[in-house]
């Protein structure tokens, strides 16, 4: 009767399904952690069942059917010595491990790396991305992890994995010497020099990383700026293709900001390619392809009216010898083009030139 009350009072079937997504350890629960003798392990694709026997770690069992004998467990049998004939039940507690992968783990850099570009010279970056993690050792991973917690979650380790990913991305970042336009190219490659650097590393918990992905290398926003403003000017070199690109904008956006700014940066452009033909400031040199000046408007020529005819046309510098022979006076009616018929010379353009006759000579001394 004793016999039958011990082998019916304990459960005989032992198994675990999580129903959950980031479970990584549950603890088969049992009051006075009594496992019965004989009775049946269920192990399942992507989980390990971990045998604790007063404080030690008696054994591991991956995928399969196990009944719990003396045969099938020789390290527990060691331990427990079974000295009792009617095979009581052994108190021992049993840890289910999820060694499937734990997938879109997020990382990131809380503070920004710095590194020396040889294009830029020192800059800040930030990174960040995901990763997948998966438990290789459930013996380790439960000794160096998770201990007696009876349920262990992802989110447990992936903070300590995490700070151990950001350090050893700092310091892949700061040595691998490509410059920082060209890490978007080969985050891949750096990817891969992370993952192979913290290995050793990750494989004490008796973890690995199967996936680790970069998704993005940014710059400081300040930074990002300046190098838009860089990638402005070189377009801007090329003044033909510059303008072409202003106007399709201008006529995508005819009223917008953008249009307005384009237009000021069209106008300093052609300044800046004008003033770099004409030479340095001051020199004096003309555009190689600017047209030629206009030439200066020519002086108007006058006709003179004498003893009824007109005469002429006579230019400036003949007039001027008029009046200074006092041919030409005050009086004399003179006529340009344009001019509202005959006027006396005082009244038209000519009078500056009559203020220029000197004197008559004075008239000889008397007796």
């Amino acid at each position: 009767m004793i016999l039958d009350f011990l082998k019916g009072e304990f459960i005989d079937v032992i198994h675990w399904t999580d129903d959950t997504r980031d479970t990584m350890v549950w603890r088969f629960e049992r009051f006075g952690h009594a496992i019965k003798y004989g009775a049946k392990l269920t192990v399942r694709e992507g989980q390990a069942a971990v045998f604790i026997h007063e404080g030690q770690l008696a054994d591991v069992f991956g995928p399969g059917l196990y009944i719990l004998e003396t045969n099938n467990i020789p390290i527990l049998t060691t331990l427990q010595h079974w000295d009792h004939a009617f095979r009581s039940p052994f108190k021992s507690e049993i840890y289910f491990i999820n060694t499937t992968r734990f997938n879109d783990l997020k990382w990131g850099t809380k503070n920004p790396v710095m590194l020396r570009d040889p294009e830029f010279g020192p800059l800040r970056l930030r990174a960040f991305g995901t990763y997948s993690m998966r438990v290789s050792d459930p013996a380790k991973f439960m000794t160096e992890i998770v201990g007696t917690d009876g349920e262990f979650t992802s989110d447990e380790i992936s903070f300590q994995i995490r700070n151990v990913i950001v350090q050893e991305v700092g310091r892949v970042l700061a040595t691998a010497n490509i410059p920082v336009l060209d890490m978007a190219a080969n985050t891949r490659d750096l990817g891969k020099l992370v993952t192979t650097a913290i290995a050793p590393q990750i494989a004490e918990y008796g973890l690995i990383l199967p996936e680790f992905y970069i998704e993005n290398i940014s710059l400081p926003e300040e930074v990002e700026k300046v190098l838009d403003k860089r990638t402005s000017t070189g377009l801007a070199g090329d003044l033909s293709k510059y303008m072409d690109f202003s106007a399709a904008e201008a006529m995508v956006q005819p009223n917008s900001a953008a249009a307005a700014a384009i237009s000021t940066g069209l106008g300093a452009a052609i300044g800046m390619d004008m003033a770099n033909r004409g030479g340095p400031w001051g020199g004096g040199a003309r555009f190689a392809d600017a047209p030629p000046p206009l030439p200066a408007a020519a002086a108007p020529l006058w006709h003179i009216a004498a003893n009824g005819a007109a005469t002429g046309p006579f230019a400036q510098a003949a007039l001027q010898e008029m009046a200074m022979a006092r041919t030409l006076t005050a009086a004399t009616l003179v006529w340009t083009a344009g001019q509202d018929g005959w006027k006396p010379a005082a009244d038209t353009a000519l009078a500056g030139l009559l203020g220029q006759v000197p004197p008559p000579p004075p008239p000889p001394a008397g007796p």
